[in-house]
């Protein structure tokens, strides 16, 4: 187009200049043959000046229709970098501003025109190399990996070879290549030093970093002005050319000034904002935008859920990603309790988090009660509704919500409810949005709670419905770390019931179970709520206490001592059972720092409490006295083998089960 463009031009000259010598040579023609020549000249000349008339009408008509194809050549190439810099999530506007900030400073630098022409194209097409760069690595909001560092700098020879093709008449490709070349040598593809960085790259690195550092960036926020000048300065004579930053911030204003007037401001094209216009309306930057966020969103919530170990942790990436493509002030999650009667909020997201974390839903109450029961979301609805009286500081506070059941596999787990309030509505195509999302979302929170369902009954003992050993193991390692990092202390108390085989003997394992799953709730009732309890195994109970002293704990064993005492559980109309029980303590960190040692502390402290008690109720004491021996000397609380009776009077038996004493008499 350009060459065609320049035989053009050089065949007008070539008809002005033929012009002249026709002149001339008729001047001497009709010097040397007369008045005849005259005549037959001008009306040769008269043909020539039609055909020359014609002929410039021609060229002019050829050159209007090139310059409109240049123009539309123009067009096209900043309607196709304005959607690769749409795609490349950088606020809108970026190539068009360095493209003036490039234009500008080539013209005070004194550049050729043929290198203003180079930087006009390459400043609108220096990223086209990203169309080979996969999105997930251009909208990654962390540090990338070693790996996908490479692959996005790859852009600049993918760029370099896509307009290599193209055959521009000026070294637009080379420029493209170049610019994220450093002037040290260090920058990319080449290591290209000072000067053998082609003239127009150089420019265009100055200008490109710029407006990037001015730019919002999926892994930060946008530079302030101030910001943005000092780091371009800091890195002249390393990463620019020193006298081009020089002369580029010294201009910086009029530059801006031209930015201003063409619309491209940031303050207009930084703000992600404009989410309060509907999705439909906007142009086709902000679609592309949009479109491109979407699929990174989704790609990310699936790779995080994935990686995800805990419903908390998920509700908040939920919250959080939704807020990266759908306008709300406060988002909250809620999800159904064990009853499906009520939710309660799993993580709330902006502003009155704090009121609305400790809300409870009931379904079919409010709008967000209203899409647990029917299982249909609701927008643009009062968002009172969903706000007691007990919540008055929340009405008025917003206005507008919309509501979405969170469904997986056919089962309801819970709703996910935005409150705006500056939003006037919320439209169909952020529904939609909305709905991508929480799909996801609700699949993983489902193979959670199954997860959970399944680890707890893992976790749980069965006769009893309490924590079991593992449970309790897991809860120590808890209990440890907080005590540890406030520097505070616990105490595992044992719980050893004295004559549970005697009912089991008596009247059998079925009653003997149902005696074990009522002494648990026993002995949870005289538990503070945040204490906790486990079965340890036959008829031994374990609670893990914090921030009791020594009185304290003594208090607490003697009311359970008293409570399992007086319990009577009822076999038939003249009989029941009851269990008296031994209580052991041990403190952390003070009798000991592991689960066993403590475990063995609070044992041995158990039995002498026990062997007090039976001293009182005995006169021959030779047995208690061995077995107190055995305690302080080479008890093992993990080693359990019975005692053998000696043939007469009363024995005591050391259970295998249960390890605690019991009397019966006449046991041979």
């Amino acid at each position: 187009m350009y060459v065609h463009l320049n035989k053009i031009l050089a065949s007008r000259a070539a008809v002005a200049a033929a012009g002249v010598v026709c002149v001339g040579l008729g001047a001497v023609g009709l010097y040397v043959f007369g008045p005849f020549f005259a005549v037959v000249l001008a009306i040769v000349g008269s043909a020539g000046y039609v055909a020359r008339k014609a002929h410039i009408a021609h060229i002019e008509e050829s050159s209007a229709e090139i310059a409109e194809a240049i123009r539309l050549n123009h067009a096209t190439i900043e309607a196709l970098a304005t959607a690769i810099d749409a795609r490349d999530q950088i606020g809108s506007g970026h190539v068009q501003r360095t493209q003036k900030y490039a234009v500008g400073l080539a013209h005070l630098l004194g550049m050729s025109d043929d290198e203003i022409d180079t930087l006009q194209t390459a400043a609108l097409l220096h990223d086209v190399g990203k169309l080979g760069v996969p999105d997930h690595i251009l909208s990654k909001p962390g540090r990338l990996t070693p790996a996908e560092l490479d692959r996005a700098r790859s852009h600049t020879t993918i760029g370099a070879s896509i307009l290599d093709r193209v055959g521009f008449p000026n070294p637009v490709a080379p420029t493209v290549r170049h610019h994220h070349e450093a002037w040290d040598g260090t920058g990319y593809p080449d290591g290209l030093k000072g000067n053998e960085i082609p003239y127009t790259a150089r420019v265009l690195a100055v200008a490109d970093a710029y407006d990037a550092m001015r730019s919002d960036r999926p892994y930060r926020k946008a530079m302030t002005r101030d910001e943005a000048r000092r780091q371009l300065q800091n890195a002249a004579g390393l990463t620019f050319d020193p006298h081009i930053v020089q002369v580029f911030l010294k201009n910086l204003t009029l530059f801006e000034g031209e930015v201003e007037r063409s619309g491209l401001g940031y303050d207009t094209h930084n703000a992600s904002a404009g989410f309060e216009a509907e999705i439909d309306d906007r142009s086709f930057v902000q679609q592309i935008k949009l479109a491109n966020k979407e699929a990174f969103t989704l790609f990310e919530l699936s790779k995080e859920f994935g990686e995800a170990d805990n419903i908390e942790t998920i509700a908040t990436m939920f919250t959080k990603r939704i807020g990266g493509i759908l306008p709300f002030d406060t988002c909250a999650v809620y999800l159904l309790d064990d009853t499906g009667d009520k939710a309660r909020s799993a993580h709330v997201e902006g502003k009155c988090a704090d009121i609305l974390s400790r809300k409870v839903i009931n379904v079919g109450e409010g709008a967000t009660g209203y899409v647990l029961k029917k299982r249909e979301p609701v927008r643009n609805v009062n968002p009172d509704l969903d706000f007691s009286v007990s919540d008055l500081e929340l009405v008025q506070e917003y206005s507008t919500m919309a509501s979405l059941p969170l469904i997986a596999d056919g089962m309801l787990i819970g709703a996910v409810s935005l409150y705006s309030s500056s939003m006037e509505r919320y439209g169909e195509e952020h529904m939609r949005l909305l709905e991508t999302v929480s799909e996801i979302a609700a699949t993983a929170i489902a193979r959670l709670l199954e997860h959970a369902e399944v680890k707890e009954h893992a976790m749980t003992d069965p006769m009893t419905g309490l924590a079991n050993a593992r449970r309790l193991q897991d809860q120590f390692e808890r209990e440890v770390s907080r005590a540890d990092r406030a520097e505070g202390s616990f105490q595992l108390v044992m719980m050893d019931l004295d004559g549970f085989k005697a009912v089991n003997d008596s009247f059998g394992h079925k009653v003997g179970d149902r005696l074990l799953r009522e002494i648990g709730m026993v002995i949870q009732r005289q538990l503070r709520e945040y204490d906790f309890l486990a079965r340890y195994g036959g008829d031994e109970f374990v609670a893990l206490v914090p921030a009791l002293n020594g009185d304290d704990v003594q208090e607490l064993c003697a009311r359970i001592e008293e409570a399992v005492s007086a319990y009577r559980l009822t076999v038939d109309s003249d009989a029941y059972a009851s269990v008296g029980v031994s209580i052991g303590s041990a403190h952390y960190p003070g009798g000991g720092t592991t689960f066993d040692q403590l475990v063995m502390a609070a044992d041995k402290a158990m039995y002498r409490r026990k062997l007090t008690r039976k001293q009182g109720a005995l006169g021959d004491t030779s047995d208690l006295d061995e077995l107190e021996a055995l305690i302080n000397g080479t008890y093992d609380g993990a080693d359990r083998r019975p005692a053998q009776g000696d043939g007469g009077g009363p024995g005591l038996i050391v259970e295998l089960d249960e390890t605690h004493v019991i009397m019966s008499a006449g046991i041979n």
